[in-house]
């Protein structure tokens, strides 16, 4: 009897080991972070879009740029306050832009995923050409970003994983290269692309209307040209052709508003509610001012106030007492990728400079800019009438309107702006912050510091970030 007992116990013994072995298979499975390529590349196109314009066109960049261009004042007697007063360990430091770089070169790691599951036919993603050229579309923006921000950058090496974690740097110009050659490639998998439907649920952007990417590829291929002007004048032509085809295809701007009935706050209105760190300028509520803007009373919230840029007082104010631009306070507002009155802008600018009539293209810029801010208050002033007022444009009303409309969330454009024309010996917008020079040294930044994640673990980037004081000497290729 204890013989049969004891084989029992046995038998009984080793099933719960097996038991407690299959147990621990489950238990050592990861199932909430399954292999990239079992999530079809489709579902990653909302984060793609939505991380693009929250993070990388409309974050950190943004909000210190506003400052720099004068077109808001920074102030909180923090981060923005020091921005604000050219304080030289706030502009320079690695730490100050680490948190967009690191969320712009995650963004471009997860476009990648979905550019390789495509064209490397992983099931699940084959022929899906309309969602390949968006991802290209994303990549050559959030690109383009990053070198017009910092100049040199990893990129031919980068986002390779743990096969390269110490990329090169490469070449503005190689970089502007790529971009260029990638938005070609989107604009051929977009055509190619056309009946399929396979993104309409996950594009928050345009609802899977392909032909509003295709125009939004050479409403990028027409900035990033025109980027290149003060190098390269024979762009011009391709400026014009590229801005005229993104018109031709309807181009509605590239944004992010209420997407199937939901709808998120806007970076800027999160960034003002949580923080106060920011105020109405002098310097935009002077030109407004010049020409009637109907747009003024929003920008001082009524109040009719705004500020001195550098002014120290006011910089340090914290209890949010201060005017700042009531579009601020929507929450609702749509965030610009790239938005429909810049492509106007570039085909007046572009005009302008080959000696033709841009008067059509600058008025429909100023009106559709217009237009936009005051739907947003339910204000029915005619913005059509207003454009028609500033007449025939100049290089000075173009520069002068741009800069104004692009005050709401397009900072990181009108810093481009600046330094271009700047480059080509050109000046429209005055800036006044007596700290952008101080004891006769440059505190401007003419370019912005690598992130600190890289300047820690990459040679190449530390070598090249030094002690971060190159920022305010080194012009990058477009601008020199």
């Amino acid at each position: 009897m204890r013989k049969y007992i004891t084989m029992a116990l046995s038998v009984s013994f080793l099933g719960l080991a097996a038991c407690s072995e299959d147990t621990l298979d489950r238990i050592n499975k990861d199932n909430q972070h399954p292999s990239p390529d079992a999530v079809p590349a489709y579902l990653q196109l909302s984060d793609a879009i939505m991380s693009t314009g929250f993070n990388t066109v409309s974050g950190d960049y943004a909000f210190y740029l506003s400052s720099l261009n004068e077109q808001e004042i920074g102030v909180g007697n923090n981060q923005l306050m020091y921005a604000e007063l050219r304080n030289s360990n706030e502009w320079a430091a690695s730490t100050t832009f680490n948190n967009v770089w690191n969320s712009t070169y995650s963004n471009l790691q997860n476009i990648r995923q979905m550019i390789r599951k495509i064209t490397n036919e992983v099931p699940g993603n084959i022929g899906q050409y309309d969602l390949l050229g968006m991802a290209q579309v994303l990549e050559a923006l959030n690109f383009g970003v990053l070198t017009d921000m910092h100049g040199d950058i990893p990129y031919s090496e980068a986002l390779q994983g743990q096969e390269n974690l110490q990329p090169k740097i490469d070449a503005q110009k190689d970089v502007y290269a790529g971009i260029l050659s990638t938005l070609d490639g989107a604009i051929a998998n977009l055509e190619k692309g056309k009946s399929l439907k396979s993104t309409k649920n996950q594009d928050i952007a345009f609802g899977g209307d392909v032909n509003q990417w295709i125009a939004t590829a050479h409403a990028l291929k027409a900035r990033y040209l025109l980027h290149q002007l003060a190098v390269d004048p024979s762009v011009l032509s391709q400026v014009e052709t590229n801005a005229e085809k993104a018109i031709e295809l309807g181009f509605k701007g590239f944004t992010i508003r209420e997407f199937n009935g939901q709808t998120c706050d806007n970076p800027w209105s999160a960034f003002v509610w949580s923080r106060s760190y920011t105020a109405s300028s002098l310097t935009v509520l002077n030109l407004m001012k010049a020409t009637g803007d109907p747009r003024t009373d929003y920008y001082t919230y009524e109040t009719g106030d705004a500020y001195t840029p550098g002014d120290e007082e006011i910089s340090k104010v914290t209890d949010g007492s201060l005017a700042f631009p009531a579009w601020y306070d929507l929450g609702s507002q749509p965030i610009h990728l790239f938005s429909k009155h810049e492509v106007y802008f570039i085909l007046a600018e572009a005009q302008l400079r080959l000696s033709k009539d841009a008067t059509s293209a600058f008025q429909t810029a100023v009106e559709t800019s217009v237009s936009e801010i005051l739907s947003w208050f339910d204000d029915d002033t005619s913005a059509s009438k207003y454009a028609e007022s500033l007449n025939t444009p100049t290089l000075q009303t173009l520069f002068e309107q741009k800069y104004i409309a692009q005050c709401a969330d397009e900072q990181v454009e009108t810093y481009n702006d600046l330094r271009r024309v700047r480059a080509m010996g050109e000046s429209y917008i005055t800036l006044t912050n007596p700290k952008n020079t101080q004891s006769g040294i440059n505190r401007y930044p003419e370019r912005l510091p690598y992130g600190n994640s890289s300047v820690i673990s990459n040679p190449n980037v530390k070598a090249a970030y030094g002690d971060g004081s190159y920022v305010y000497t080194d012009k990058t290729w477009v601008n020199k």
